[in-house]
């Protein structure tokens, strides 16, 4: 993760927070310098252009992320299939928080349809990482077909954070979990596996949006 001077930190903090609760495109530059006290020339000297702050924001978001669901799945005492689903927990408590509007690398991947944008990349890689994590603790756990099975949860966890953005749903996720359950009860191999219990999930340290 890029470390940024206090000012480009004001920055990124501050559009990212702008981003969120407004919408990329609804938020120009003139509003993020405003509301930070940084300059623009400043801005733009940090981050070359609005495009390039967008990416900024995202990838920001992206380490912040990983490294808060790879923390919370590291006190989870139980075994891969558990941690497996106990994301699903995690994901669940950010639905639940006061102000959350969904998922901010798919909102903003509706707000950016040029392929080309650089903040493109940057949700591309937060998706695969989901996508790999899920598969790997598949592979763990013994389940059949790991890497379908991970993206077949990542379609789950899609779903549930498009459901939340046009309908409110904020026990969308934990429904998602309840299906990722039974997924992962099907993929299990002939081996005499016993259905887990309730997940027991370790509290986050830390937690951002979805």
């Amino acid at each position: 993760m890029e470390k940024r001077s206090t000012a480009g930190e004001r920055l990124l903090e501050t559009a990212s927070a702008l981003f969120y609760a407004r919408g990329i495109g609804a938020v120009g530059v003139d509003a993020v310098v405003a509301q930070s006290g940084v300059s623009k020339p400043t801005l733009y000297a940090q981050f070359g252009s609005k495009d390039g702050l967008i990416a900024a924001v995202l990838d920001r978001r992206r380490w912040t992320r990983q490294e808060a669901l790879t923390e919370f799945l590291a006190g989870v005492s139980s075994g891969p299939e558990e941690k497996l689903l106990a994301v699903f927990d995690w994901l669940a408590l950010g639905h639940a928080k006061p102000g959350f509007r969904g998922c901010p690398f798919t909102n903003a991947a509706v707000e950016l349809p040029d392929a080309g944008h650089p903040g493109r990349a940057v949700i591309l890689a937060y998706k695969n990482w989901l996508r790999t994590t899920l598969a790997d603790l598949a592979a763990e756990a013994g389940l059949a077909d790991p890497e379908e099975l991970g993206s077949d949860l990542l379609l789950l966890i899609d779903g549930a954070n498009a459901r939340v953005v046009h309908s409110g749903d904020s026990d969308a996720m934990r429904r998602a979990g309840s299906a990722a359950a039974r997924l992962v009860a099907a993929a299990r191999t002939p081996s005499g596996r016993a259905v887990p219990g309730p997940v027991i999930s370790a509290r986050p340290n830390k937690h951002t949006e979805d």
